[in-house]
């Protein structure tokens, strides 16, 4: 086929994998199943205790590294692996890019736009969420610590400053912080609501992740108008991949790709 990256003459029904665990993953895969041309599996990681039910056959757990990856996509014939994971989730990430080089199928990655700064915003960029902590200062703060569970553990070094720290699941082991306060929640989140939990618990501080979309937005969207700071962790530069910012996108790509001649 004029114009695709690889043979798809001799399949009949082109399986994809779709690295998940966003909403662009569910999405993708919710639209992918509606059409009969596709195999889809979606693969989530498994660090949410009770993840929602997918709409197309789902692995969990992961692959044991690049070459766990690997030999997944030869085993079961992958014909085009598409990575939707989080923005911040470069461990992944950089094993699709090396899985997919290495086996020679081709990688779409889907990206949701990173957030920009409006005008109101207070914006302190950091390039890690080590510098986020060295950005809050020795002066006691009440911050609101927006980042998930995984990377928590740093601010500890921190115990200075009182902490509202909101996480899907529980945050493990618990933090050693004298000041705390844990939320669990799952998004999207307004910003009528952020903008109250805000006010009410006084926070004066964001550390958040500069994860793009809509789910998550109204915590910044909140700051904005109450004038609170945000510590803003940027994306690290993604590899040169090819790359799409949603589903209708990526549907169009793979159609392109994917699509019998």
């Amino acid at each position: 086929m004029a114009g695709s990256p690889f043979d798809t003459s001799a399949m009949e029904k082109p399986r994809i994998l779709i690295l998940g665990g966003t909403t662009e993953a569910r999405e993708l895969a919710s639209r992918l199943a509606e059409d009969a041309r596709y195999d889809t599996v979606i693969s989530l990681a498994g660090r949410t205790a009770d993840p929602r039910p997918q709409p197309v056959r789902t692995r969990i757990g992961g692959f044991g590294g690049v070459d766990g990856l690997a030999h997944y996509l030869r085993e079961q014939r992958i014909a085009l692996l598409v990575d939707a994971t989080h923005p911040f989730a470069a461990r992944i990430s950089h094993n699709a890019t090396e899985a997919a080089q290495r086996t020679r199928i081709p990688l779409l990655a889907l990206r949701r736009p990173e957030w920009l700064p409006l005008p109101g915003d207070r914006w302190t960029p950091v390039d890690s969420i080590v510098e986020a902590v060295n950005a809050l200062g020795d002066r006691r703060r009440r911050v609101f610590l927006a980042i998930g569970r995984q990377e928590a553990f740093h601010f500890e070094v921190a115990p200075q400053h009182s902490y509202v720290i909101r996480s899907v699941d529980p945050v493990t082991p618990p933090l050693k912080l004298p000041d705390q306060e844990a939320i669990l929640a799952t998004g999207p989140f307004k910003e009528a609501d952020e903008a109250a939990l805000l006010t009410s618990r006084k926070i004066d501080v964001i550390i958040a992740k500069n994860s793009g979309g809509s789910a998550t937005y109204g915590k910044i969207a909140a700051a904005r108008r109450l004038g609170i700071e945000v510590i803003m962790v940027e994306r690290r530069k993604p590899a040169d991949v090819p790359t799409v910012g949603t589903c209708d996108e990526a549907l169009d790509r793979i159609a392109h790709w994917l699509a019998p001649a």
